[in-house]
Formats: C-alpha cells, structure tokens, sequence
C-alpha cells in the first residue's frame, strides 16, 4: 500500500469515527433529556402527591348525621340540630350505613349531605353486636359510594378516613392499615380493620376509603385507655363485607338473625390436650352449658372437646362462634366431639340468639 492509500485510508477512519462519535453524543445528549425529563416528571407527581380524586369519587356520599329533638318544631336548620356521627350512602334507594351508636338516643334523624340537602330518615334496622345501623331517606340523584366486596384491605394499604368529626364539617384525614383480623374488641363476630388514621367523635360511621376512593370500612372507634379519649393513632373499623352482610340482612329482616348453641368455650391448651389424651390442640373445649339451649338438649357436656362442626374442621373457637352464629336457627348439623378420648357425632338442631336486650 502506498502513501497516498495509506493518507486515505486514515482519513476514512477518521471521518467514520467522527461520525459515530456525533451520532452517539445526539442519541446521549437525547437519552439523557428524556430521562431529565422523565425524572421532573417522578419528581414532580410525588412532590404533588394527591388523593384529591379518590376523595371527589367518595366524599359526596359519606353524610353527616344529626339529631332533632321531637319537642322542636323549627325547619331544618343548622341551630336546631345536634350533631351525632356520619353516615354512607350505598345506594340510589337511600340505605345509608352508619354505626348504631351513633343513632341509639336519637329522637328523630336528619340527614345531610354535602350539597345542601337534608332529609329526614327511618331506621331500617340496627345491631348492636356489630355495632351497625342502616337508615333511609328518599331523595333523586343521590350520590352513591363506590365499592368493590372482592378488594379486601391489606397491611401497608393507604386509606382515607371522611366524617365530621366534632361537627366541624367534613374533614379527611389519611394513613395506613396496620392490622387487620382485630376481634374481641367488644365482640367475637368483629373483625376489625385497625388504621392510624385519625377518627375522632363525629367519625364514627364514616367512611374508610382506598387511594381508588372505593369504600373498604366503616370507621367505628379510637383506642381508649381509661377515661382518656383517642389520639393514640389506633383506630377500628368494620370491614365492609361484613358491613355489608349485615346492612343485608337488617333491609331483609329489620334485624340480624343468628344460630346459637347454648355453650361457651375456650381454645384446647396443651395441658388440657394432655389430660384428655387428645393427639393435638386443634377443637374448642366446652366449659358451659346452657341447661335449656340447644347443646344440653343435644346432650353435649363440659369437658368435651368439638372437632368438627357441620363436617368443618374447627381450628378454633371464633371459627366455630361464626359458624354457629351464620347457621339459621331451626336447622339441624352434626357435631363430632371427642369425649374421653372416643369421637362421637351429636345431631343439634341450632337456636336463635336472642337480642342482649331481651
């Protein structure tokens, strides 16, 4: 190869590099913007991090509940009422979920929601072991709150809670799910979901909402330590399947409807398993008898231990309560018990449980 190819080959190689080095500082310089871009844009959503949507899908159906005294004969105006909790609208028929103690002393009801209208209201029905009251107004165009019964809340979930707390008006506060399967709180068929968002006297029966604005909870109560008041960051409230169960059930029957057998129990420990000669802790241990319920006439006794109930096995004692309590009264179930250390399987037929008022 002579000089002169030698010259051109170089300069060819030279070109070409310069050429490859100014196509890849474009595609850099163009990589780089996008991703400055893309960065502004992350940074900017999260700098304005916002649940304004999901509070305008629910917000306008959670209402503020008051009472008016039957002694009082003036319109329906803010200085004759006197606020007592909130309360949702779940559907264009008006049913509206609230909590019972919410509305347990009111002499007459009247609800308001967030465009101005007040109604009056008829309670449909309420019950106190869940603490869940559904009441009706008549009204058009009622804003309803969004809900999805197959989207249960998880640890960690962010959620809202809107109500009217202290009669200020309505007022949305946030934070997350901390616990979920809270029971035993003021009764075995709870299930509480447990939020640190804030829910103050007014809350109660608001509602708890997702980031979608979909409802997941009725918001029911603050911890308490003795006399004082809530601001611990632990509150309760019900999850909205079982809500809604029970708003069913009141709009059929006026009332909850609930199994009983007539006995108490405990969960089976290991030095009770190891007296009666049982091979594990699975079953709930009978230590009372209600001598004229359904267990005593089934002939079942203290000191047995149930395994099965209705061919389910039973884990332990809140599973078989709910069962019970789910069952109709007046139908018949079999339960296998184990009795000095032999199974034997009792046909019951199951009662009603009574009202605790009754």
């Amino acid at each position: 190869m002579n000089l002169k190819d030698n010259i051109l080959y170089l300069t060819k190689a030279v070109v070409f590099g310069l050429v490859m080095a100014a196509v890849f500082l474009v595609v850099t310089r163009f990589t780089d913007n996008n991703s400055f871009n893309n960065g502004l844009s992350v940074t900017h959503q999260n700098n304005e991090l916002s649940f304004a949507s999901a509070v305008r899908r629910a917000a306008p159906a959670v209402v503020n509940i008051y009472s008016l005294s039957l002694d009082q004969n003036s319109p329906l105006n803010s200085s004759s009422l006197q606020g007592l909790g909130s309360g949702v609208i779940m559907s264009k028929e008006g049913y509206i979920l609230t909590n019972y103690h919410v509305i347990k002393k009111a002499d007459e009801i009247v609800i308001a929601l967030q465009d101005g209208r007040k109604f009056t209201s008829e309670v449909v029905g309420s019950d106190q072991i869940t603490d869940i009251a559904v009441l009706k107004i008549e009204g058009d165009n009622l804003p309803i709150v969004p809900i999805n019964l197959n989207n249960p809340a998880q640890v960690g979930d962010v959620v809202l809670a809107i109500g009217n707390p202290y009669n200020l008006g309505q007022t949305i506060t946030q934070g997350i799910i901390s616990a979920t399967g809270r029971n035993g709180l003021s009764s075995g068929y709870l299930d509480f979901l447990q939020t640190d968002a804030a829910i103050n006297a007014g809350n109660s029966g608001g509602a708890l909402i997702d980031t979608g604005g979909e409802l997941i909870g009725i918001n029911t109560a603050a911890f308490q330590i003795g006399a004082e008041g809530g601001g611990h960051g632990i509150n309760f409230a019900i999850p909205i399947k079982l809500a809604h169960s029970i708003m069913g059930k009141l709009i059929k029957n006026g009332r909850v409807i609930r199994g009983a057998l007539g006995i108490s129990g405990e969960p089976l420990s290991q030095v009770m398993a190891q007296i009666l000669n049982l091979p594990d802790l699975k079953g709930v241990l009978v230590t009372g008898i209600d001598p004229n319920g359904p267990a005593a006439k089934a002939t079942l006794k203290p000191r047995d231990v149930i395994i099965q109930y209705a061919e389910e096995s039973v884990p332990g004692v809140e599973m078989l309560m709910d069962r019970i309590a789910e069952t109709p009264p007046g139908n018949k179930v079999n339960i296998t018990i184990i009795r000095e250390g032999k199974p034997i399987e009792l046909p019951v037929i199951i009662g009603e449980k009574l009202p605790e008022n009754s």
